[in-house]
């Protein structure tokens, strides 16, 4: 094996979530297609508790608003919090390794040569290895091997908390425009069937970012925004009866 082929990723593919940026790309866009399924179950599951409650349409109108904009104030602020605090490791580790191999430039050397032992390289090439590595990009080298970290490629929390609180906007409009448009006797079932497709494709986009496949989580998205609704049917229905 040569120097290249230790610094290749397994199979070598190109899409992999080695490339430079990608992480970045990918934090965001798990980021909106949880954002769009929240929006879309969560809206959804308001909307249809208000329709089990009454069949004002101003009613439910108001209440699917403000859900709307409750929902994606939340989403965006939640994953700003949780993005940073992911941020604030990431800078952390990198400040540690940097001063570890300006105070230990010996011991960081052996370390990674160790770490490309354990990888399969006998000892010579895998010394021939990190010293190169280290002499390219010392804190790069050293911090995707031992963290797992890309020095280039640092979450951006701004980018999640946007992606996040726009997809929940988007999949929270899909069943609030449906059940204020329909007409009275077709806006629940019009509703759900629009809430199953959405459902299915958030479902099938998030297992294809995670390198999975989609049936499982197609149907456990559907399945589950099902149920929410309804529940949540259920319970408007028997606060309408009790309140009326």
């Amino acid at each position: 094996m040569t120097a290249s082929e230790a610094e290749t990723p397994v199979g070598g593919h190109a899409d992999e979530p080695h490339q430079s940026g990608l992480n970045n790309r990918l934090n965001w866009l798990r980021a909106a297609v949880l954002g769009a399924n929240d929006g879309i179950v969560s809206t959804a599951g308001i909307v249809i508790g208000a329709v089990g409650a009454t069949s004002d349409r101003t009613a439910i109108v108001i209440a699917g608003v403000a859900g709307l904009a409750a929902g994606a104030m939340s989403m965006g602020a939640g994953e700003y919090v949780s993005v940073s605090t992911q941020r604030d490791s990431e800078l952390a580790l990198l400040a540690k390794e940097r001063r570890e191999l300006r105070e230990e430039p010996e011991e960081e050397l052996a370390e990674l040569a160790g770490i490309y032992m354990e990888k399969g390289l006998d000892e010579a090439l895998a010394l021939e290895v990190a010293t190169a590595l280290t002499a390219h990009d010392a804190l790069g080298a050293h911090a995707e091997a031992e963290l797992g970290i890309d020095p280039d490629d640092i979450s951006s929390p701004l980018h999640a908390a946007w992606a996040s609180m726009l997809a929940f906007t988007v999949g929270a409009l899909l069943p609030l425009l449906t059940m204020t448009l329909a007409a009275p006797g077709l806006r629940i079932w019009l509703t759900v069937a629009v809430v199953v497709v959405a459902l299915a494709l958030t479902g099938f986009v998030s297992a294809r970012l995670g390198f999975a496949r989609p049936g499982r989580a197609v149907l456990r998205n559907v399945l589950g925004g099902l149920f929410a609704m309804a529940v949540t049917y259920a319970i408007g229905s028997a606060l309408g009866t009790q309140i009326g």
